[in-house]
């Protein structure tokens, strides 16, 4: 064994997580407190000091020190970059995940956190094995991101549908007249794969566990609750109102992931999703937050 080696597989893996300070990291800081439900220790790393960093260091200007926080850890999961900007900032996905996958040199596993916006506008269940077809500029800068870490050892790229309060709708205030959701004939609302924080975080703890204990996994793995939910329905489960606005040509009535590996991993449950449990979920984390 190297001495690289020497902290893999503890009981309790030690997860550097890199982007911890966005909208997902903050929801996954309130969901994994209770360390001992989820069994890792998490480290949060952010580019300044603030409340909840542990690491402060900026994973592209410091190469060093980002190396020297991976090797204290026994899996690092990336979730850097941000979700909109300037095609120089979206460029970024790729610049971090490969800082990331350099400083983690093949001796520690890395989670990388992708997106379902690399199938565009693909319809259908959409398999991890399907070619890609972003569309948006976040997409194609995700679809580069996998690109540049297409055959590496010891990583997988997880594809997450939409992640309770850090999305479009619950990720948001609720307007005072309520939303404006796009409907297609006979006032159908827009279906979409949904996770919920709690969801989201054992998904994460568990997988960076069976890549802590050597287990070989999927390079890219579909992430989401099984099935769908229409927009409609989440925004009623979480006691909004809402009003119908015609959607627009070329909307996509149902985006929907395959998440059969994700299952037989044991990252998500069999059941499928609802808009109950997922507003459930959203909610008690977010009253936490509080």
């Amino acid at each position: 064994m190297k001495n690289s080696d020497a902290l893999l597989n503890p009981a309790v893996p030690r997860i550097l997580i890199l982007g911890g300070t966005g909208r997902i990291g903050g929801l996954l800081r309130r969901s994994w407190e209770d360390r001992g439900r989820f069994g890792i220790f998490p480290i949060w790393q952010g580019r300044r000091a603030q409340d909840g960093v542990d690491v402060v260091l900026d994973p592209l200007a410091d190469p060093a020190a980002l190396r020297n926080a991976v090797r204290s850890c026994d899996v690092v999961v990336n979730l850097a970059g941000a979700p909109r900007g300037t095609a120089q900032e979206l460029r970024q996905h790729r610049l971090l995940a490969e800082a990331a996958l350099a400083a983690c040199a093949g001796e520690r596993p890395l989670i990388v956190a992708s997106s379902a916006a690399v199938y565009g506008a693909s319809e259908g269940v959409l398999r991890e094995t399907q070619p890609l077809a972003p569309v948006s500029a976040y997409g194609i800068a995700k679809q580069e991101m996998e690109a540049a870490l297409s055959g590496a050892s010891r990583c997988a790229v997880l594809r997450i549908g939409n992640v309770a309060g850090a999305d479009a709708l619950l990720g948001q205030e609720a307007p005072p007249e309520g939303f404006r959701l796009h409907v297609l004939e006979q006032n159908r609302s827009l279906r979409r794969s949904y996770i919920g924080p709690q969801a989201l975080a054992f998904a994460l703890a568990r997988l960076a566990r069976l890549m802590a204990s050597g287990v070989a996994v999927p390079p890219v793995l579909n992430l989401a609750l099984p099935g769908t939910v229409s927009m409609a329905g989440l925004v009623e489960a979480a006691g909004f109102a809402w009003t119908a606005s015609p959607a627009p040509s070329g909307a996509i009535a149902s985006v929907e992931l395959d998440v059969s590996l994700a299952i037989r991993a044991g990252l998500v449950p069999e059941a499928p999703v609802t808009p109950e449990g997922v507003v459930d979920d959203w909610l008690s984390v977010t009253r936490a937050m509080v």
